[in-house]
């Protein structure tokens, strides 16, 4: 008698979820992507043609960045010469197999749109489905339904980065984690500062882009736990300790602040140490963000990355601290 014919196998979940805060709605997992795993909560640094402004592929790899972004529009009007097209100048300018999320670079409206988790661009629309008003929010929508019945890889969420009230900002995204599934991974488009990324991973999400690290650099500005150093000011000009004495990034282990400043004024290769210095920050407080999940202590690290952020400036702003009191971190 013949075997009966085997069924289809059923794709590996792109999230495998490895711990979750017992209080808030964090949670650490594991991407598992054609080109590797990624640990996440992940912040992925914005390569619009294939890699971050400024820094080589081999430096973000030995930041321990695992996962960049690209935008599909820009790789898809200016493809590198003679290389296959898209998947040809992504390949092309990591100059390494690992994972690269194409975004759409298009539709951010308050709504959550599929994300692939491929490094061969495809693009995306919105998919709409029945929709409910955000509580209190005035009228924006959040589309549910068929959104989440669709079989995808995961969900974005897009429309936060704007400029919006911080109020509608974290309700939206708190909204939208709710109604997403809990095995599919959540990425919140455009956001990087680091107070939104660690509230944001309080209320759910598990991936992060955003240009602000790079770009802050391009401006002379160096990312510190306790906010920002604008270098090209004055008081920097003999101050010869590092950015930050506990970092280990290139830049604060071989240059100071006085260095810094003096480089800003006549030599574009500081505006290169600043953005390594600020992704490096970016890589830490990531990794930092995800230990503390596994270790069961997220509620205690968000209080104290709060006090170190807000403490000589009359604490964390309101906003924030609703935020993580829905979700069940209170703030001292």
């Amino acid at each position: 008698m013949a075997a009966p014919a085997a069924g289809p196998v059923p794709p590996v979940p792109v999230l495998r979820i490895v711990a979750e805060c017992g209080r808030s709605r964090a949670r650490a997992g594991e991407l598992r992507l054609p080109h590797g795993s990624v640990p996440c909560p992940v912040f992925m640094p914005v390569g619009t043609r294939g890699t971050a402004k400024g820094l080589t592929a081999a430096q973000l790899a030995a930041l321990g960045c695992r996962i960049c972004l690209g935008n599909t529009f820009h790789l898809g009007t200016r493809p590198v010469s003679g290389t296959g097209g898209l998947r040809g100048a992504l390949g092309l300018t990591l100059s390494r197999p690992c994972p690269e999320l194409p975004n759409p670079g298009g539709d951010r409206s308050c709504r959550g749109f599929p994300a692939g988790f491929r490094r061969s661009p495809r693009r995306y629309r919105g998919v709409t489905g029945g929709s409910r008003s955000v509580p209190g929010l005035g009228g924006p929508q959040i589309w549910g339904g068929a959104m989440t019945q669709r079989d995808v890889p995961g969900f974005a969420i897009g429309g936060l980065s704007g400029g919006e009230a911080k109020a509608q900002f974290w309700r939206t995204v708190k909204l939208s984690t709710e109604q997403l599934p809990r095995d599919k991974p959540r990425y919140l488009m455009g956001v990087g500062y680091a107070t939104d990324l660690v509230v944001c991973v309080a209320l759910g999400c598990d991936m992060f882009d955003c240009v602000f690290p790079t770009r802050t650099a391009r401006f002379g500005s160096a990312l510190v736990p306790w906010g920002s150093l604008q270098l090209k000011n004055q008081q920097f000009a003999k101050d010869f300790r590092p950015i930050d004495a506990d970092c280990g990034c290139p830049t604060c282990q071989r240059y100071s602040r006085a260095y810094l400043h003096a480089l800003l004024r006549s030599n574009t290769a500081a505006l290169h140490l600043l953005t390594l210095h600020n992704i490096a920050y970016q890589m830490k407080l990531m990794g930092s963000i995800r230990d503390s999940i596994v270790q069961q202590r997220f509620p205690e690290f968000v209080r104290e990355f709060m006090d170190t952020m807000y403490g000589g400036r009359g604490g964390p702003p309101a906003w924030a601290r609703e935020a993580l009191e829905s979700v069940g971190i209170t703030l001292a």
